[in-house]
């Protein structure tokens, strides 16, 4: 069986080689950097599962290297800090980050999101066996795992994909905030409705950078989100 190869980036050699150390104890491939750069270099030789990222490093910071990251790759990316700060939180999710950890953390919180982010990759059952989905111009192939507005296709991340079909599964049907966030986040995450609320954001403005009204994706506060038909004008 492969191992999921994880990079990680950390200007702090002691917490660079002890998180080092415990994952790979779990039996992850594990390639530790100190600078960023020299992550971004060996990027492709390795193919990373997921990366781990510290925000605060000197020369390429960790958001930096997140927007390098993301003009080429839609690998799972966790973003770490010593900075308890909830508009870092929000800027890296927007950038594209799947997960953020606050130093220090425990071994078992890691461990915890790291499984987390990697299960979120794997493909997601949805309990169906739809082989497309279609709701006005926006069309889902299950089989592809992709998406279509019209004639050009949308390129979501992974956990944005799984996100929508969840909610396109459930046409005209409120889904609530917890069970979203459990399907596609997994259990631990069932609280964060921050991640539902940024990840659906940046739904929204790749739906406007294709042409397409987003009014359709209905946010009921407090309570979930909605997907309602579309009707197509002739």
């Amino acid at each position: 069986m492969n191992k999921n190869r994880i990079i990680i980036v950390d200007d702090e050699a002691k917490i660079l080689r002890f998180v080092a150390a415990n994952l790979k104890s779990l039996g992850y491939e594990v390639h530790a950097f100190i600078k960023g750069a020299e992550a971004l270099e060996q990027f492709d030789a390795i193919a990373p599962d997921l990366v781990l990222l510290d925000i605060t490093m000197p020369g390429l910071d960790g958001f930096e290297m997140l927007k390098r990251i993301r003009t080429f790759s839609e690998v799972p990316v966790i973003m770490l800090t010593a900075r308890d700060n909830a508009n870092d939180k929000v800027f890296g999710l927007n950038s594209g980050a799947d997960d953020y950890l606050t130093k220090p953390f425990s071994l078992e919180e890691l461990f915890a999101r790291v499984k987390a982010v990697l299960r979120r990759y794997d493909k997601m059952p949805l309990g169906t066996t739809t082989s497309e989905m279609k709701n006005g111009p926006i069309r889902i192939n299950m089989a592809q795992r992709r998406i279509w507005i019209r004639d050009e296709e949308l390129k979501l991340t992974e956990t944005e994909y799984k996100l929508f079909s969840l909610l396109m599964l459930n046409v005209n049907k409120v889904v609530p905030h917890e069970q979203l966030l459990s399907t596609v986040w997994g259990s631990e995450y069932r609280d964060e409705v921050e991640y539902l609320r940024v990840t659906l954001a940046r739904i929204r403005q790749k739906l406007k950078g294709a042409g397409q009204d987003s009014s359709f994706l209905v946010n009921y506060p407090g309570i979930g989100y909605m997907i309602s038909t579309i009707e197509e004008s002739s």
